[in-house]
């Protein structure tokens, strides 16, 4: 096929993709918290790749000359294990580490892991390689919740600094943190670069939603488009249909841990109960015997205090007695 007859079927089939897209109504059967439909999309369409981390780094399209995924897996491939992980690994411009994860429960311990992906991802120098050739390593966590109830934040930044002086110590080592569930924080800079427009692209429920997202921009448009050409593969929604069956799993299973965490709980506390009133019962048993046993020791004491005056009431007539004896 020539190249012109190739670009021509491009463009018509470009046309029908968006004539269709423009169509389509109701709900999105898995939007991009799935994190099958969140790998589909920007492994199958680097424009959007790159479109997505130019806004989070707050980079203008002419800084960004390659962006390369370095795990990419068989989109539709069937997995049998349903806990393999699906973030996504990236090296930008040949020079910086990307990790994206898309983490809609509640892990208690994301702090911890994200953490180690973040090291680890950093950790690539080979033996004898100076640890100035160290690429600057990034992760980028989207949650579905919030990770510190305390301090809210819709996009966050963590780096390695003086906690005193606020002194960065280093910025090769960089986390951000996208609040999927508060978007309502969303600061004018977050506006600015349009991650909130992404958020909401990846949260919404609707292709009426998503068409007008993707008015926004050409990459949320054409993240929008990916979206609908995903859902339109059938063996794409099996994968998203397997995480989302694993992910209730899990959710049931946390909720078992839960709920016999809670009755572990109030047997321990129902315990705790019967220990105090126990304690309670012999405290006042023990009150019983030391108030009897004083009442018995002053009886004793009063029965001998008259003992002695008997005794000493009969040795007076006993002494008068001899006395009238004496006399008669």
């Amino acid at each position: 096929m020539k190249k012109k007859e190739k670009n021509d079927q491009t463009q018509i089939s470009l046309a029908a993709l968006d004539r269709d897209f423009q169509n389509v109504n109701g709900k999105i059967p898995y939007n991009m918290t799935n994190d099958y439909m969140f790998r589909a999309v920007l492994q199958s369409n680097n424009k959007v790749l790159r479109g997505l981390i130019c806004s989070l780094l707050h980079l203008a399209e002419s800084e960004v000359n390659a962006v390369e995924i370095t795990n990419p897996i068989i989109l539709g491939e069937t997995v049998n294990d349903k806990e393999f992980r699906l973030d996504i690994n990236i090296i930008m411009n040949n020079s910086v580490l990307i990790n994206l994860e898309m983490q809609i429960t509640n892990k208690l311990n994301w702090e911890n892991r994200s953490v180690m992906y973040l090291c680890r991802s950093y950790d690539k120098l080979n033996r004898g390689q100076d640890y100035r050739e160290a690429r600057p390593a990034i992760h980028i966590s989207f949650l579905d919740y919030t990770l510190f109830d305390e301090y809210p934040e819709f996009y966050a930044s963590y780096k390695l600094i003086n906690v005193k002086s606020h002194q960065k110590y280093s910025d090769n080592l960089t986390m951000y943190v996208v609040d999927l569930s508060r978007i309502d924080l969303a600061t004018e800079e977050d506006k600015q670069y349009h991650i909130h427009d992404w958020a909401y692209l990846f949260k919404a429920a609707t292709w009426e939603e998503l068409k007008m997202i993707a008015s926004k921009d050409e990459y949320l448009k054409e993240a929008s488009q990916t979206i609908f050409r995903m859902s339109a593969d059938e063996e794409i929604r099996k994968r998203c249909r397997d995480r989302e069956e694993y992910y209730q799993d899990l959710r049931n299973y946390e909720r078992a841990i839960e709920e016999k965490e809670q009755i572990i709980e109030r047997d321990r506390k129902e315990h705790e109960e019967d220990l105090r009133n126990y304690e309670r019962a012999i405290a006042e048993k023990e009150e019983k015997i030391e108030r009897n046993r004083k009442e018995h020791e002053e009886d004793l004491r009063n029965y001998r205090n008259s003992l002695a005056e008997r005794d000493a009431r009969i040795r007076q007539l006993q002494a008068e007695l001899e006395t009238l004896r004496k006399r008669g």
